[in-house]
């Protein structure tokens, strides 16, 4: 073998360091001693001379210190030699380019070492490209002394080892190991037939006992299942060599998408004694249940899943309910065979925690003797997935039907104190009913107050957006607050003076933190703290938390906390629901928090809470940033005023589907002076304005309306009367429909319920 045939570097030889340097110091020596000699001056023939002189004796010092460090190493290879001669593994000296020294005899039976003068050729006839390998292996011999790494070659399992024994000689020793049996699985030792499947559901592994079942190795579930999916706990045929057999499946997550599957013995089938304690060794919970429901005996899984409660000779409604029928009623239907659902969804009795589990009952047979068995699963995570969806749904569902009901409320409040206000009109303050009307007049805004909530939770309601700091809100409101708390609790505010401004109803949100300090106060009879902290926070990433993402951004984070009773766990998650309340009847209409939830919503913020029962309960608020626009100021409302108004000129519109609404309306504007037209539908007033004749100042419609809506019709005759003005009227908030509006010139919105001076003072100011 060539040393042309390996690639590494170091398999080449190269004349030892100091000979070189002696060759070169007697070869300058004599090239100086030559130039002496023929040298014409005197001081140039001596300079030359002295410096060859000193050259020859540098050449013999270095010629002695050579032998004295050859004598030296073949001795040291003498020792080397005598020490590995002896021994069973082929051993190779080699130096630090690679070249073969000396070998043992082993080495020198299992390897041809005078065809190679490196152990690099040597070892090429055993495996590919040597020299990459013994190149790594010397530098970590160089580093740390010795190295080793065992190779998988054509021959064989190969542990190729090296030891630096001095600094230009190294010991490499080639052992051949013996192939031993692939190391088995834990599971292979398990007596139950189990496979690992994957995603896919590929069968990725099949131990010894499902092999022998099987009769096969198998790559899929399709081709070992009769009937897919598989349903964990229910009998099914599986496909063997010797036909079809059915066995009871027990499934356990095994992480990365992969599910281990147990074929438990028949279900109908006896089981014997060694069956069942091969079933106490598997990871999945099982309870053996004697006729009566009386537990016969439970593997460790069961008992970790069910606590300390799951003991022999307790029945199975001692550790779990909601089945909605007696558990002996479920029991002997299972064993008469009458059962239709094969599995159940239960609430363990646990104290310390929810549990919620999938319990499937199948009948065997025992020494003749009918017993069942109990295969669970923990379902608290698809349980309480399934809670937060229904709860979602039903938040959902309570929303829309608020605004519905709002919405025909609206009407009703519209005309109930729209024709209060046309009767107080021809009454003054000496008529004996005077008094009557102005209760139904206040009672009717009590009942709009009422719907404002509703509207509010179902996110409906028109806010008067500003500009505003929650700092100057908590400040103007801390005297009504310090009256609300009364004397035995004590209110704290805390305001971070780096508070940036939200975007928000300054009205709507002091309601908001009034319900939230009364609800805290209400939670302390005895007396406490209330604490109400203001905070800038960024989140740097989403926040997720109770079903809900907050993204990431500037937000105005305001806590409101208190050390009263809190809230119990089951209840947290209905505190916003609409007329949910743990207070006694009279004391709250459980429209607070609704309320709470539906401005901060509508406000593009998030509210969240945190409760522990007897230690206190937390409300944060989440506002995002107002980054633009200054504070605005809204101008102040004026109060009502029930005197006849001046007359005015004017032709007006009325498109109204709700009649009392529109014989106020029609009767209010009137009363001003204006001309009335009036319409029960869009398609009327269409018709109406057909007539080209008519003279149009402005439009009063309502929003929503059946068949064509307000800004619909409103924009299809704005077409032929482009200068017309528009009243938009509506029980739903203005942003309900805002984007319409906007695209619709000079309109305006007015909510109801509207008094008569809110209807003619939005008209005029339209006309003007």
């Amino acid at each position: 073998m060539q040393e042309t045939a390996t690639a590494s570097p170091q398999n080449h030889h190269h004349p030892q360091p100091t000979s070189r340097k002696l060759r070169w110091t007697f070869g300058i020596g004599v090239f100086l001693a030559a130039l002496a000699l023929l040298a014409p001056l005197r001081i140039l023939t001596l300079t030359l001379g002295t410096a060859a002189v000193t050259l020859f004796v540098l050449g013999c010092a270095l010629w002695l210190r050579q032998a004295r460090q050859t004598s030296k190493s073949e001795a040291d290879l003498d020792v080397i030699r005598e020490f590995i001669a002896n021994d069973g593994t082929p051993s190779i000296v080699t130096n630090t380019e690679g070249r073969v020294q000396s070998g043992n005899r082993a080495a020198k039976q299992q390897f041809d070492l005078a065809t190679s003068p490196t152990l690099a050729g040597v070892l090429e006839r055993s495996f590919a490209n040597p020299g990459g390998i013994l190149f790594r292996l010397q530098s970590r011999a160089n580093a740390k002394g010795s190295a080793q790494e065992d190779i998988f070659t054509r021959d064989g399992h190969i542990r190729l080892s090296v030891h630096a024994v001095s600094v230009e000689r190294y010991v490499w020793r080639i052992d051949h190991i013996a192939e031993r049996a692939a190391p088995r699985s834990s599971q292979d030792s398990l007596s139950l037939p189990l496979i690992m499947v994957g995603r896919t559901d590929a069968i990725l592994f099949m131990n010894d006992a499902a092999r022998n079942l099987v009769g096969s190795r198998v790559k899929g579930l399709d081709r070992m299942f009769t009937k897919l999916p598989v349903v964990p706990g229910v009998p099914c045929d599986i496909t063997t060599t010797d036909g079809s057999l059915r066995v009871l499946v027990a499934e356990v997550q095994a992480g990365a998408g992969r599910r281990a599957l147990y074929l438990l013995p028949a279900p109908e089938g006896s089981v014997a004694a060694h069956d069942w304690q091969a079933f106490e060794e598997l990871p999945v919970p099982l309870i053996k249940v004697a006729p009566d429901g009386m537990v016969q005996s439970f593997n460790p899984t069961a008992a970790n899943l069910i606590g300390v409660a799951l003991t022999k000779e307790t029945h199975l409604s001692q550790l779990m309910e909601g089945l909605g029928r007696p558990i002996s009623d479920w029991i002997n239907d299972t064993l008469a065979g009458r059962l239709v659902q094969k599995s159940e969804f239960l609430r363990l009795k646990r104290g310390d925690r929810e549990v919620f589990i999938q319990v499937v009952l199948n009948r065997i047979v025992e020494d003749g003797e009918p017993s069942l068995i109990a295969v669970l699963h923990d379902a608290t995570e698809l349980k309480t997935l399934e809670a937060q969806f229904v709860q979602s749904q039903k938040m959902q569902a309570i929303g829309q039907l608020a605004g519905g009901v709002a919405h025909d409320f609206n009407n009703l409040l519209t005309a109930i104190s729209g024709h209060c206000d046309l009767l107080l009109l021809r009454h003054d303050q000496s008529d004996p009913d005077y008094g009557d009307l102005v209760q139904i007049n206040q009672n009717a805004n009590r009942a709009a107050s009422l719907v404002g909530q509703l509207l509010a939770f179902s996110r409906k309601q028109t806010l008067r957006l500003e500009t505003i700091d929650m700092r100057d809100t908590l400040a103007d409101l801390t005297h009504l607050l310090n009256r609300l708390v009364g004397e035995k609790i004590t209110l704290t505010l805390k305001h971070d003076p780096l508070l940036r401004r939200v975007r928000a109803d300054k009205r709507q949100m002091e309601q908001v933190l009034m319900n939230l300090v009364v609800n805290a106060r209400d939670a302390m009879p005895v007396g406490g703290e209330i604490r109400v902290t203001t905070e800038h926070v960024e989140l740097n990433s989403p926040l997720e938390r109770d079903r809900a993402t907050v993204p990431p951004g500037a937000y105005v984070l305001v806590t409101v906390s208190d050390d009263g009773s809190g809230i119990a766990p089951e209840k947290l998650q209905k505190v916003f629901e609409p007329f949910f309340t743990t207070k006694r009847t009279g004391e709250g209409t459980g429209l607070g928090l609704s309320t709470a939830y539906g401005i901060i919503k509508q406000s593009n913020g998030f509210i969240f809470v945190d409760s522990i029962s007897d230690k206190g309960t937390t409300f944060s608020l989440y506002l995002p940033v107002y980054e633009t626009k200054p504070a605005q100021t809204p101008a102040p409302a004026k109060a009502p005023t029930f005197n006849l108004p001046q007359t005015e000129d004017g032709v007006i519109l009325l498109v109204e589907d709700e009649a009392p609404v529109r014989a106020f309306a029609s009767r209010a504007l009137r009363l001003r002076g204006y001309t009335v037209l009036e319409a029960d539908s869009a398609e009327a007033a269409l018709r109406t304005l057909e007539d080209q004749s008519l003279s149009i100042d402005v439009f009063v419609t309502d929003v929503v309306m059946p068949g064509m809506d307000g800004p619909s019709w409103v924009k299809e005759a704005l077409k032929r009367r482009p200068d017309v003005r528009v009243v938009f009227v509506s029980g739903y908030a203005e942003d309900s429909f805002g984007e319409e509006q906007t695209r619709i010139p000079n309109s305006v919105f007015l909510p109801k319920p509207f008094s008569l001076s809110d209807l003619t003072t939005t008209v005029q100011s339209q006309l003007h």
